[in-house]
């Protein structure tokens, strides 16, 4: 595996370093990125040593942090082709342990977790990074504080549950679940594992991309296009694969299209100095979006 380097603000440009749990910069808030020494990485790899790793996202340890997994098996999920489109290719996620691409960036982050001896974590969740959090935090033993809206589907709250995470329910949106966490995180002793609020969470999903160059025979494809029934979900997965495939090593486009609409597309790629998504429909009654 290799040794995260240092973490690099992406606002500022700060390097910190990784031997201690961090959430965003201090100096400005900006979010956190995981930086690797790549020639190094380059002299000791090659894609023949892929051959009989494991089918998880683990087989690329060589560009995740040098830690010891806490995995269920996730990763390395199908690529089907498109019965109805030339030329597009399915990646089912939904075989993920979980049943979504949120067990990637969740094993990584527990992982980490784990290793910097972090006993308890907390998060805002709509449901499915709930689920996964409950489930890897479970297989780690480490305690998991997860707030959802009431309204969330009961699998995921079931899931919740039946993993042993300690569920909050609460009568609003995901955005009060977050208030919440963050209001209550440092007297509690939580260590917020939200969306980009720590920097291994998107180390996880980048690996979408990594195997969509492999199950592509070493090809790279035109576009990377993601739909989501709302913003966060897809976000969190649109830019971490585009993140996967552009990051330093290849460049690919990555485009997005939310169904309900949300503008956070693209600030958040503007921010990231990701490829702007091509496809985003914003309505202006979705207040969503400011």
């Amino acid at each position: 595996m290799a040794e995260v380097v240092y973490l690099e603000c992406t606002r500022c440009g700060a390097q910190l370093s990784a031997e201690a749990p961090r959430n965003v910069c201090p100096k400005d808030g900006g979010i956190l990125f995981a930086r690797y020494d790549f020639e190094k990485v380059k002299k000791n790899f090659n894609s023949e040593g892929l051959r009989g790793r494991e089918a998880s996202l683990w087989r690329y340890c060589d560009v995740l942090p040098d830690v010891k997994p806490v995995t269920l098996g996730e990763g390395f999920t199908p690529l089907v082709a498109s019965r109805e489109f030339a030329n597009v290719w399915i990646k089912d996620e939904g075989l993920n342990p979980t049943g979504s691409f949120k067990a990637r960036g969740i094993t990584v982050a527990i992982s980490v977790a784990k290793a910097l001896g972090l006993k308890k974590l907390a998060m805002p969740s709509a449901g499915n990074a709930g689920s996964a959090l409950a489930a890897y935090a479970g297989a780690a033993g480490i305690e998991a504080h997860i707030f959802m809206p009431r309204d969330v589907p009961l699998a995921n709250r079931v899931e919740c549950e039946i993993y042993g995470a300690k569920l909050t329910l609460v009568d609003g949106l995901i955005s009060d679940c977050a208030r919440i966490v963050n209001a209550r995180k440092d007297q509690e002793g939580w260590f917020d594992l939200s969306t980009l609020k720590e920097p291994y969470r998107v180390e996880g999903k980048k690996t979408m991309g990594y195997e969509l160059f492999e199950q592509l025979g070493g090809k790279l494809p035109d576009g990377i296009f993601r739909t989501s029934a709302h913003d966060r979900g897809a976000g969190g997965g649109l830019l971490a694969a585009g993140e996967g495939v552009g990051r330093r090593e290849v460049e690919c486009r990555t485009l997005a299209r939310c169904i309900h609409g949300c503008c956070r597309f693209a600030r958040a790629a503007a921010v990231r100095r990701l490829s702007r998504p091509r496809h985003l429909e914003t309505k202006p009654w979705d207040r969503r979006c400011s």
